[in-house]
C-alpha cells in the first residue's frame, strides 16, 4: 500500500493501460450483437444511457454522451430507422423532447447487458467487498463524481 502513495509516471501508465484494456474487453463482448444492427459504440453508449435514465431529454443525453448534436443526430437517426427507440415531446415543457427504448430497444440492451455482465459479475465474484467498494471510489474520483 505503501508504494501507491508515492505513484511514479511509469505506474500511473499502467493504471491507465489497465483502464483501456477494461474498458476494451467489456465493450468488445457485444460487439457482435451491435453489429446485427450495424450498430457501434456510439449507438451502445446512448442504448445504455436511454435505458438507464428513462425520458432522459437529448440535451441530457448531449451532457452525458459529451458529442456533438450532429454525431447524436446520426445515432438517434439509426436508432429510430431500427425501431429501437421514440421520441416523445416532454408532457412538462413541450419544448424538450424525451428519448425511451421500445420494446425492440430493451431485448437489445438485455442481449447487451447480459454479455457485459458476465465479465463484471466473474471480476466482482473473485474480488473482496472492501477492494469492490475502493475500486468504485477510485472510480468515481476519476469521473469527477
Amino acid at each position: 500500500m505503501r508504494d501507491l502513495l508515492y505513484l511514479k509516471d511509469d505506474q500511473i501508465k499502467d493504471f491507465i493501460e489497465q483502464i483501456f484494456y477494461a474498458y476494451r474487453e467489456t465493450y468488445s463482448d457485444p460487439k457482435k450483437i451491435l453489429k446485427k444492427y450495424s450498430f457501434g459504440s456510439a449507438h451502445h453508449r446512448a442504448i445504455h444511457l436511454i435505458e438507464k435514465y428513462v425520458g432522459i431529454t437529448i440535451s441530457g443525453l448531449l451532457s452525458k454522451l459529451k458529442i456533438t448534436k450532429q454525431s447524436l443526430n446520426r445515432v438517434l437517426r439509426d436508432l429510430i430507422k431500427n425501431d429501437v427507440i421514440v421520441i416523445k415531446k416532454s408532457e412538462i415543457d413541450s419544448r424538450q423532447r424525451q428519448i425511451f427504448l421500445k420494446e425492440k430497444g430493451k431485448k437489445l440492451f438485455e442481449e447487451i447487458f447480459f454479455e457485459q455482465k458476465k465479465r463484471i459479475y466473474n471480476a466482482l465474484k473473485k474480488s473482496d467487498s472492501d477492494s469492490v467498494i475502493k475500486f468504485k471510489n477510485v472510480l468515481g474520483k476519476i469521473i469527477n463524481e
